[in-house]
């Protein structure tokens, strides 16, 4: 695979993982340790610290701390208030961390516009979804709704680094999904 083609690919696996930080904030980063753990991803230089053992079990540990959270309906609603900067903090960190070829001053304007762009839209997207379901349901589908977020996190994740084309299509298919959503929110509360 020639320079160009590395480059496009790893471009397109830091905005599935990005967009999948904008679901869950820690399950992005913690599939991206184990891919580099297992040889999946190389990672940048500099960031070898996300293959360690220490970083991949506090994102373990971070991860079931973030699913307990957004299981609790009134508490779901406070974490966004956190997690739209979190999450654009974790998608820019996943986007520079599987950007090997490039200079880093080109690495971290893609961070910063790619990755931190995706992850921030999805984890407006989802908040936005997740008023919608609090107002419609009173916080009670807010459970489900948080099971359907780590799913697309994972599965997201997993094909970001294994399936990155496909993870691009799912990730644009999700923030279509999430903005209809929007939509239709925006709609309902104006009549």
């Amino acid at each position: 695979m020639d320079a160009v083609s590395a480059g496009s690919l790893s471009l397109v696996v830091g905005v599935g993982l990005a967009a999948a930080a904008g679901l869950r904030v820690f399950v992005p980063l913690l599939v991206l340790g184990l891919a580099a753990q297992t040889g999946w991803v190389t990672l940048a230089g500099g960031f070898e610290w996300l293959a360690s053992n220490t970083t991949v079990g506090i994102l373990a540990l971070a991860v079931v701390i973030e699913v307990g959270a957004y299981s609790v309906p009134w508490l779901d609603n406070l974490l966004d208030s956190v997690a739209v900067p979190a999450a654009t903090m974790a998608g820019m960190l996943a986007m520079a961390a599987v950007l090997t070829d490039v200079p880093p001053e080109v690495r971290w304007a893609l961070a910063l516009i790619a990755g931190g762009g995706a992850a921030g839209v999805v984890q407006g997207l989802t908040s936005i979804a997740r008023l919608t379901s609090t107002a419609a349901t009173g916080g009670l589908a807010n459970p489900a709704l948080a099971l359907l977020e780590l799913a697309g996190a994972m599965i997201t994740s997993v094909l970001a680094v294994l399936a990155p084309i496909l993870a691009l299509i799912l990730a644009v298919a999700v923030v279509a999904l999430l903005r209809r959503l929007g939509r239709r929110r925006t709609r309902n509360s104006t009549v």
